[in-house]
């Protein structure tokens, strides 16, 4: 018996050794092998990291007059998932739903499964108001999980026409994050979506600032300084622009409620003074309105959410002949005193061909001809003597067919023609009668408002182009400049002789003072040279109006000179508005005058039925 006994007993031992072993390397592996990983939920568990929102720098005009996007208080609400007892989460989803005036899907979307188990808050909804947090507080203790916080939001001061050059902000998506989270995007960050709120977020963004508690075991915060660790937040640059506000509100005025685009530009920096695209929307209704208006924006035939300036493109019209004139002057095609006689029509390709005066204009010189604007005068050059190879050449001498890399995102390059694309395209030869609708600016080819300014620019500049440009100075929150751009990025420079473009700006001045722009531009205010154009946009009672130029015309003051690019869509009632709405706004600018005084100065007071008539 004793021996059964003390068998029992060491068999007992045994065992009792064997569990010790067992749990000392257990415990050995917890505190030893894997004591970080413990200690980490640990930590994750006993602690809540909260997020503190900085501000997002702002932007001004040139001048520094008005602030163009500013920041105001508002308040976001989050919900923190592991906080939520499980089998909750659905409950309290419901119950903030119509108070927040959000839908319940809308709340899932932000809170992935992968998210369930997380102890940060995940942020549902901003901008949202005092009454709307007062109304979460009263039921507290219905919502665990749920918090809010200060929360700064963009405000857009009265941006008219500039809100296609600001843009606008919005709550990160699932897609951008998966995209930015590397550059340090975080869930419920803001960002921008379009304008120099996109192209400059890295720099408007700022830095969120974080705080981290400790709780105990039912969440509450356990008081004392040791128990907050605290990283403050950064602010964002402050940006200065190249826009003139009293040059841009009188832009806007002159373009007035007419679908299209004007953009005016310093040739001798690239910067853009004034760019104004119609119609326009407000900005604030992205973080102010229902979704129900953005989505009114959307649905608008009108697109007011493309910035036409660089995000549209238009037949060139006879703004083209500037480069038919180049190619002429600098291939030595076309002897100065040779002339083409104008009937009014010619016959080509078993089809008649009709100028604009069906009388026809006579005969005409390369002068007479880009004064006139004579169609058959570009007609015959462009068949007979440059050639389709060449014409293209001199349109990508200018810059036709691709960006013009201003910091504005979604620019597109526009197009020219080439036989070989057409040949891809259409399985179709290259005909002369292709030739032709190219010499004048119609047919396949396209170019954006952008790109005609560039190409005055050139003219202007005897052959160099510089990069356009909207952002003028970097700054920090105490207005001291971090980074300026007063120097011009050179974006290319031509091998076309300075005497060419000579030629180019003297055709150009005879389009004002005895071409197709003799009345509308008859200002004594400034000497200007321009082009008009009248684009073929399937209609036939309306066109698409250009008018491209620039003043002073043989200035030596190149800080004086400005470019002028301004096209009025065929959609708009026909009234050949381009040519007028740039004397207006070449006689306000260098007159100093404001709208109102300029139109009296001009004498144009009948010519405003769709804008308030000036008495």
């Amino acid at each position: 018996m004793f021996t059964d006994q003390g068998l029992r007993i060491n068999v007992l031992r045994i065992i009792l050794i064997f569990i010790f072993t067992i749990y000392s390397i257990r415990l050995f592996g917890m505190q030893i092998l894997s004591g970080e990983i413990y200690l980490t939920r640990a930590q994750d568990i006993s602690r809540r990291t909260y997020s503190i929102p900085t501000q997002r720098g702002e932007i001004f005009d040139r001048n520094r007059t008005r602030a163009l996007a500013i920041n105001r208080d508002s308040f976001g609400v989050s919900i923190t998932p592991a906080e939520v007892p499980r089998g909750k989460m659905d409950g309290v989803i419901e119950t903030i739903s119509p108070i927040l005036g959000i839908s319940p899907n809308e709340i899932r979307d932000k809170l992935p499964s992968q998210y369930i188990q997380l102890y940060q808050p995940l942020e549902i909804a901003s901008n949202v108001s005092f009454s709307v947090i007062a109304s979460l507080a009263e039921r507290k203790n219905e919502l665990p999980g749920v918090s809010w916080q200060s929360k700064f939001i963009r405000n857009y001061s009265d941006l008219g026409s500039l809100s296609h050059v600001i843009g606008y902000v919005g709550d990160i998506t699932r897609d951008e994050l998966t995209t930015l989270y590397n550059l340090g995007y975080q869930q419920g960050d803001v960002i921008g979506k379009a304008g120099i709120e996109r192209q400059y977020d890295e720099l408007l963004r700022g830095r969120q600032g974080w705080e981290t508690r400790t709780v105990d075991s039912r969440g509450r915060h356990i008081t004392g300084r040791e128990n907050v660790i605290r990283q403050p937040p950064e602010m964002g640059k402050n940006l200065i622009l190249t826009i003139d506000l009293d040059l841009q509100t009188l832009v806007e005025k002159a373009l007035g409620p007419r679908i299209g685009s004007a953009l005016v530009i310093r040739p001798s920096t690239g910067e853009i003074l004034a760019m104004v695209s119609y119609p326009w929307y407000d900005p604030n209704i992205f973080t102010e309105r229902l979704p129900s208006d953005y989505r009114a924006l959307i649905d608008d035939p009108n697109k007011p959410l493309i910035n036409r300036t660089i995000q549209s493109n238009y037949p060139p019209a006879s703004t083209f002949k500037i480069i038919m004139t180049t190619g002429v002057l600098s291939e030595n095609v076309f002897p100065g005193d040779q002339t083409i006689l104008c009937r009014g029509v010619i016959n080509y390709g078993n089809r008649d061909w009709n100028c604009h005066i069906k009388t026809g204009h006579g005969r005409l010189n390369l002068r007479g001809g880009i004064a006139q604007s004579c169609n058959i005068f570009y007609w015959t050059i462009g068949r007979d003597y440059l050639g389709i190879e060449r014409i293209v050449s001199y349109a990508i001498e200018y810059g036709y067919g691709e960006i013009t890399g201003v910091d504005l995102p979604g620019e597109i390059p526009g197009f020219i023609p080439t036989p070989q694309w057409k040949e891809r395209r259409f399985h179709e030869r290259w005909a002369g009668g292709d030739t032709m609708n190219t010499s004048i600016g119609q047919g396949y080819t396209l170019v954006t408002p952008i790109q005609m300014a560039n190409m005055v620019c050139m003219v202007v500049n005897n052959g160099k182009v510089f990069k356009p440009h909207i952002l003028k100075e970097v700054r920090d929150p105490n207005t001291n400049v971090i980074e300026s751009f007063v120097i011009p990025e050179l974006l290319h420079e031509s091998s076309i002789s300075p005497e060419v473009f000579a030629g180019v700006r003297q055709d150009m001045r005879a389009v004002i003072r005895e071409g197709t722009a003799v009345y509308p531009m008859n200002i004594r205010t400034v000497e200007i040279a321009g082009k008009t154009g009248t684009g073929e946009a399937g209609f036939t009672d309306r066109w698409h109006s250009w008018f491209t130029a620039y003043a002073p015309y043989n200035s030596t003051n190149p800080d004086e000179m400005i470019v002028l690019s301004i096209i009025v869509e065929a959609v708009n009632t026909w009234e050949w508005w381009a040519p007028y709405a740039s004397a207006i706004i070449f006689q306000g600018h260098f007159a100093k005058q404001d709208y109102d005084t300029a139109v009296r100065a001009l004498g144009f007071q009948y010519l405003m039925p769709v804008q308030g008539r000036v008495e």
